[in-house]
């Protein structure tokens, strides 16, 4: 049986008993692993299930076992003509999972309760329900749109001069 799981914004295809290296967790090793981010679930009797976008219920299950560095990722950056060299790197952490158990067993069903009957006995010993009157809603009116009369601009008129 194996599932793919989603965890720090990726995908990873796990079976039980596996070992798989993820981005670093705060846990100590020996604590537990688990996720309920379960994608796809396959294996048994080639039966594949995939959720919207996750599966209700399933969950995956594991021990942290230690936490390491990979190997070290040189950055060399450089501009031609210029003069211009830069050196640097990193080591990404990780943490080393085993996988424990796979479970895909969906939440129980809710149970329809069937509703009580009521009887005329039943409901003439208890004391009637208060009645809320009901809130009247007013309208506001909208104001009246009022025509904008818009003045013409008086015409300059120059004088010209006479020579």
């Amino acid at each position: 049986m194996f599932a793919i799981i989603r965890t720090d914004g990726k995908q990873y295809r796990v079976a039980q008993g596996e070992t798989i290296r993820l981005a670093r967790i705060r846990a100590e090793p020996g604590d537990a692993f688990e996720t309920d981010q379960v994608l796809a679930i396959g294996g048994e009797e080639s039966e594949l299930k995939f959720g919207k976008p996750v599966i209700v219920g399933a969950k995956v299950q594991g021990t942290i076992l230690q936490h390491g560095k990979d190997q070290k990722v040189i950055v060399f950056k450089r501009k031609r003509r210029k003069t211009y060299r830069r050196k640097y790197g990193h080591r990404q952490t990780h943490t080393l999972v085993k996988i424990d158990k796979i479970s895909a067993k969906a939440p129980p069903a809710k149970k329809s309760v069937p509703e009580k009957i009521t009887t005329e006995k039943d409901t003439a010993n208890k004391t009637p329900a208060k009645t809320v009157a009901p809130v009247k809603v007013v309208a506001k009116k909208a104001a009246p749109v009022k025509a904008a009369a818009k003045k013409a601009a008086p015409k300059k008129t120059t004088a010209k001069k006479a020579e």
